[in-house]
């Protein structure tokens, strides 16, 4: 599919790519599950329609809606069943933070009965996250339109530092529904204890964001973490020209070593104003992994193949195994 032209304000356009048609190709399938749409309390560039529109073009599989404060069930089911004829499988999930009361065993039980794919730990909420802001850390971070009630700082742990009882029902909940438990914002000291009585208690789908920010994991814990069956989701908004760019080809080449190509995934974390939209992230990052001569079957299971384990989706068929039915 060729690139796109359209203009969109406050929107950075899709850099002209080298190999459009194999971006094309390998984008066929491919799913988000960190999608910033809106409508949303911060500025974003598109909504939830106009990013299934734009994933439907490109022949995208799944989208999974995020926002720090809502869930977001209501609107994709809505969605789904408005635009059947699209194809992409659209999810969304509860961001543990003050506006969803906190660590809160009621709110997951509630978002995993309208259908909830994941749960996010604290995320602006954090006590991390609000630390790392304060510091000066975090300038980029997204800022609401207006000023929202100060946050409440949340942790998973108790004042002796073991996980508190909210935190481990949480996990039993979602070790129940089999779905997926996101670090959030927590701070990577919490991390490893978060994922390690998860592991205990049946969490089979572990999942780290931006490891690198804000959440201040080392080469050392990613690859500790990973060991314990977690999985690092990268955030394709950071390694690709607009306002939140952080890194280059060679740190994403390095991240992907660290932990591995079956246990890493590529996710947008777009929506966000001065920035590409969502698919067009993806455009970027898949020509960024072409040019680090990155095989195609390894890009696809950064950009689909490991996504779609985590939603219990079938895994696609390749070429080969078409050929040979």
């Amino acid at each position: 599919m060729a690139e796109t032209t359209t203009t969109y304000p406050n929107t950075v356009p899709l850099p002209p790519l080298s190999r459009p048609a194999e971006v094309a190709e390998l984008l066929v399938g491919a799913i988000d599950l960190h999608c910033h749409s809106g409508p949303a309390a911060m500025p974003r560039i598109l909504d939830h329609h106009e990013e299934l529109m734009d994933a439907a073009a490109a022949g995208f599989r799944a989208v999974l809606y995020k926002d720090h404060f809502y869930p977001g069930m209501a609107h994709a089911i809505l969605l789904e069943k408005l635009f059947p004829e699209t194809n992409v499988r659209l999810y969304s999930g509860v961001a543990l933070n003050n506006a969803s009361g906190g660590i809160n065993p009621h709110a997951v039980d509630h978002a995993i009965k309208l259908g909830g794919k994941i749960v996010w730990m604290p995320t602006l909420s954090a006590a991390n996250h609000i630390n790392v802001q304060s510091s000066g850390q975090a300038k980029t971070f997204p800022k609401t339109s207006q000023k929202m009630l100060d946050p409440t700082p949340l942790t998973a742990l108790d004042a002796n530092g073991k996980l508190t009882d909210d935190t481990k029902q949480v996990i039993d909940l979602i070790a129940e529904a089999d779905i997926i438990l996101s670090g959030g914002h927590l701070h990577a000291s919490e991390l490893h204890l978060l994922f390690d009585e998860a592991a205990r208690r049946g969490v089979k789908k572990m999942m780290v964001n931006h490891p690198t920010y804000i959440v201040g994991c080392s080469d050392t814990d990613i690859r500790q973490l990973v060991a314990r069956g977690v999985t690092m989701e990268h955030s394709i908004c950071m390694f690709i020209d607009g306002k939140s760019k952080k890194y280059s080809a060679d740190d994403l080449a390095h991240l992907i070593d660290v932990a591995g190509v079956d246990n890493t995934i590529l996710s947008s974390d777009l929506g966000l104003v001065g920035s590409q939209r969502p698919v067009d992230g993806f455009r970027s990052i898949t020509q960024m992994l072409l040019d680090l001569q990155m095989p195609r079957d390894a890009i696809k299971k950064l950009i689909s193949g490991n996504a779609a384990a985590f939603l219990n989706l079938p895994a696609e068929r390749t070429a080969a195994q078409h050929a040979a039915e």
